[in-house]
């Protein structure tokens, strides 16, 4: 797909034996879909596992509580937990509606008493500062400071927490979990969130991946909804977050993600218009060797007769609409080119110049044989100055003695 194999195989190797927990709301939920698919198989999410909530079985995962088990619901009070066992991998998600809350508390309590992973991923803000209190500031920072250090008070030192920060909503949103008259004001209230989140990270020494600033510029994979993002979007996620934990544990990824990603998409626009590059490169091409011809002096006195002949060399690359393979060859080969003059390298190529029509002149009493060539204006003041020093008689003996082409009148 966009990212190679050497990466996902990168990627399984980093998360080798390794235990993760992401945390969250249905953003989230995508961020753990996307790492199990990437985990297994090279492809990205479908649209019908992107919209799907609380199923069964995904991707080889089982439903631990919540979800289809209950009531399905757009509350505060929904659960969803999932979980992906591999020999060597294991994924678990939680569905949250409020950073800090009993419901939060009971899971702090699982990992108190139980396996502690490895890296924890999380986010909850817009149901947070939605479907609570109109006045979310406060209760926001409080939940955040809590949670924080709830997490800080028993998780091991090596245990790394990643917060990340709250995706750009649109302008128009749309969603069942949202409440009407909170809708026009939420995307700034984000904003405001995700300030106070990525401070408070900071203070308890927690890592921060601003995705709100990661995906300013990238709008155009937001869904029609305004808040869900598509499957290009959470490959991208995916990638950022592998990333961070690399660097956080030391590793080197020798295949970067985002780069293939970029490099293979635009490679393959580029194959998917090569003809209409190839005939944009010929037509400019054609113009600056036109410019060329034209403004390259001659380099003897029958040059005019030579250009005339390999102009016509030239004439297959004007009127045909491929380039010939040579031109895509970055070889340093000296062997010449098609359609070229047999010695290209000193060969300087001129236009032959129009034929300009004669101009009449009086009839002449003597006979003026052909002129090699054109006779400059300073050339005929140089011979008439000379008659006068040297006398008519001396021009007419040099003449006799001489092959001169022309004769004094």
């Amino acid at each position: 797909m966009g990212y190679t194999r050497s990466f996902i195989r990168e990627a399984r190797l980093l998360l080798h034996n390794k235990f993760v927990v992401v945390l969250g709301d249905s953003i989230q939920r995508s961020v753990y879909k996307d790492l199990v698919v990437l985990l297994q198989k090279d492809r990205y999410l479908t649209l019908r596992q992107l919209k799907s909530k609380g199923e069964m079985s995904f991707e080889l995962d089982c439903l631990v509580e919540g979800g289809c088990l209950n009531r399905m619901n757009n509350g505060t009070e929904y659960t969803e937990v999932r979980q992906y066992q591999s020999d060597h991998h294991l994924i678990r998600f939680y569905f949250v509606t409020r950073i800090f809350s009993r419901y939060m508390q009971s899971i702090i309590e699982d990992f108190r008493h139980g396996l502690k992973p490895d890296v924890v991923i999380v986010n909850s803000c817009v149901w947070d500062i939605s479907r609570y209190n109109p006045k979310w500031v406060d209760d926001y920072k409080a939940n955040l400071k809590r949670f924080f250090g709830e997490l800080k008070s028993f998780l091991p030192e090596e245990t790394l927490i990643i917060w990340n920060l709250t995706m750009p909503l649109g302008e128009r949103i749309k969603g069942g979990f949202l409440v009407p008259e909170v809708t026009p004001q939420l995307r700034y209230d984000v904003i405001e969130a995700n300030f106070y989140g990525g401070t408070l990270a900071d203070n308890y020494d927690v890592d921060v991946l601003d995705l709100h600033f990661q995906f300013r510029f990238s709008l155009q994979h937001r869904t029609k909804d305004g808040v869900h993002w598509n499957a290009i979007a959470h490959r991208r996620i995916t990638a950022l977050l592998l990333r961070h934990i690399a660097q956080a544990w030391g590793v080197m990824l020798t295949a970067d993600g985002e780069k293939s990603d970029f490099t293979n998409t635009h490679m393959h626009l580029l194959f998917n218009n090569a003809d209409v590059y190839l005939l944009c490169f010929q037509k400019f091409l054609s113009r600056i060797i036109f410019f060329h011809l034209c403004f390259t002096p001659l380099s003897s006195p029958n040059g005019y007769q030579t250009a005339a002949v390999n102009s016509d060399s030239f004439r297959e690359e004007f009127t045909s609409d491929s380039l010939s393979g040579a031109f895509l060859s970055f070889e340093d080969k000296r062997a010449p080119m098609p359609h070229r003059h047999e010695n290209a390298e000193n060969f300087q190529p001129a236009v032959q110049p129009q034929q300009t029509r004669p101009r009449r002149r009086p009839q002449q009493k003597h006979y003026v044989p052909p002129r090699h060539g054109k006779c400059t204006h300073s050339f005929r003041l140089g011979v008439q100055s000379l008659i006068v020093f040297l006398g008519e008689g001396a021009i007419d003996d040099l003449y006799k003695t001489s092959a001169l082409p022309f004769q004094h009148t």
